[in-house]
C-alpha cells in the first residue's frame, strides 16, 4: 500500500472526527442556549399567569354592595399586586413590570372587562371600570425592558441574546343570568328563600338595621354594628300572602326534610334536574318558581348551623297566591351573609337577620348587559 494513500486517509479520518467533534460541539451548544432560553420563557409565563390570577381576585370589592359599585381602590390594588407577584417570581436574569397607571392597551399591566371569560378570542373593553373584571400582564425582556435573554455559545456569531414575552390574562365573572350545575358536580349554594326587590333596594339605599358584625379573625358572628345593614328574611306581616316564603327549587312537594338539606348543603344536581337543570332568567329578565309554605321553626336548628356562612338568595319584584300556590317573579340573586336565627315565639320576636356579603361561586351562567346578580363573582381563571 502506498504511505502516500496511507497518510491521506489518516488525514480524511482526522479531518471527519475533527468536524464531528466540531459539529456535536455546536449542536450541544444550540441545545444550552435554547434550552436556557426556553426555561427563561417558561418562567416569564409563570410569573405573567400568577401576577394575572393574583391581581384579578383583587377586582373582588373590598365591601359589600350598597348603592353604585365603585372599583377604583380595587384597581389600583390590583395594580400593585401585580408588579408585586412578577417581581417575587424568579425569572433568570430578572424582570420586573410596569403598573401601568394610565391603562394603555399596550402596557404591562392592563385591566378592563371580558363579558365571557371563556371566550378567548373577545377582545377587553375599557369603557366603564365599574364593570371591570380581567386583568392581562406581559412581561418582557428585550434591549429596551430587562434586558434579552443571554446566549453563551451563540457569542461566537456575535449573538448575545434574544427577546422574549410572557403574557397572561385572568378574569372573573361579575354578572350572572342564572345558575347551572357546577361542572365538578358540588351544590350550589342558594338558600331556597326570598326576599322582596323593595326591600333590597332600600337596603342598598340605606335602609335596614346594623345590629351584627362578623368578625373574620374569630370566625364568629358579634352582636355589634359594623357598618353594613342588615335585612330580615322572615315575614313580618307585610299584608301580602306568602310575600318572603319559601320557593321551590326542586320537586314541587318539598318536605321538611328536603328544605333542611337544602339550607346546610345547597341546591343538589338532583334538585336542579326537577326544574330543567338551571335557573336562568328569560329574555325579559325573570325567572318563575314556585313557593312553599314559608320559613318556619322546623328549620330553625339548621339555620342556626349555617350561622356566619355565605349563601346565595333570589330577588322577587312580584309573588301571586298564598303558600304553596305563591308563584315568585325572580329578577336577581345577591349573596348575603347568615347573621343571626329566632324562629320561636311569638311572631314580632321571629327573625333570620342576613347581611350582603361578597362571595364566589359555582355554576354561574355569565350574561352582558343588565347587572342581574350583585355580590356573587365566579373563581378567577386564566384566559389565555
Amino acid at each position: 500500500m502506498d504511505r502516500r494513500s496511507t497518510v491521506s486517509r489518516r488525514g480524511v479520518v482526522l479531518f471527519l472526527t475533527l468536524f464531528l467533534m466540531v459539529f456535536l460541539l455546536g449542536i450541544v451548544a444550540f441545545a444550552v442556549d435554547l434550552g436556557f432560553y426556553v426555561n427563561t420563557k417558561t418562567e416569564m409565563q409563570r410569573a405573567a399567569d400568577a401576577a394575572a390570577i393574583a391581581a384579578a381576585w383583587d377586582l373582588i370589592e373590598q365591601t359589600p354592595p350598597g348603592g353604585s359599585r365603585s372599583l377604583s381602590n380595587e384597581i389600583s390594588i390590583a395594580r400593585d399586586r401585580a408588579v408585586e407577584f412578577v417581581s417575587s417570581n424568579a425569572v433568570s436574569g430578572g424582570a420586573a413590570i410596569n403598573g401601568n397607571l394610565s391603562n394603555t392597551p399596550s402596557g404591562d399591566v392592563v385591566i378592563g372587562y371580558l363579558a365571557n371569560d371563556s371566550q378567548t378570542s373577545a377582545a377587553m373593553e375599557y369603557g366603564n371600570q365599574n364593570q371591570f373584571n380581567a386583568v392581562q400582564v406581559t412581561v418582557q425582556k428585550n434591549t429596551s425592558r430587562n434586558g434579552e435573554v443571554p446566549l453563551f455559545f451563540a457569542r461566537v456569531w456575535d449573538r448575545v441574546g434574544l427577546a422574549a414575552q410572557g403574557t397572561a390574562t385572568a378574569a372573573l365573572v361579575n354578572n350572572f343570568g342564572g345558575f347551572a350545575v357546577p361542572s365538578d358536580g358540588t351544590n350550589l349554594q342558594i338558600l331556597p328563600f326570598a326576599l322582596d326587590e323593595d326591600t333590597w333596594n332600600a337596603l342598598l339605599a340605606g335602609s335596614g338595621s346594623d345590629n351584627y358584625k362578623w368578625n373574620a379573625t374569630t370566625g364568629r358572628v358579634e352582636t355589634s354594628g359594623d357598618g353594613v345593614l342588615e335585612v330580615n328574611l322572615y315575614p313580618q306581616g307585610t299584608g301580602s300572602p306568602g310575600n318572603r316564603g319559601t320557593v321551590d327549587i326542586g320537586s314541587s312537594n318539598n318536605s321538611t326534610a328536603d328544605l333542611s338539606r337544602q339550607i346546610v348543603h345547597g341546591i343538589s344536581a338532583s334538585d336542579m334536574n326537577y326544574i330543567g337543570g338551571s335557573l336562568q332568567f328569560d329574555s325579559q329578565g325573570t325567572l318563575s318558581l314556585n313557593g312553599d309554605t314559608g320559613i318556619s321553626a322546623g328549620v330553625k336548628d339548621e339555620l342556626a348551623s349555617i350561622i356566619g356562612q355565605r349563601r346565595i338568595i333570589p330577588i322577587f319584584q312580584s309573588v301571586t297566591g298564598p303558600g304553596n300556590n305563591a308563584q315568585y317573579s325572580i329578577t336577581k340573586f345577591v349573596g348575603v351573609r347568615i347573621m343571626a336565627v329566632q324562629l320561636t315565639g311569638k311572631m314580632s320576636g321571629k327573625y333570620l337577620i342576613v347581611q350582603p356579603a361578597n362571595m364566589v361561586a359555582l355554576g354561574g351562567i355569565p350574561k352582558s348587559g343588565t347587572q342581574s346578580t350583585y355580590s356573587i363573582y365566579s373563581p378567577v381563571r386564566l384566559v389565555h
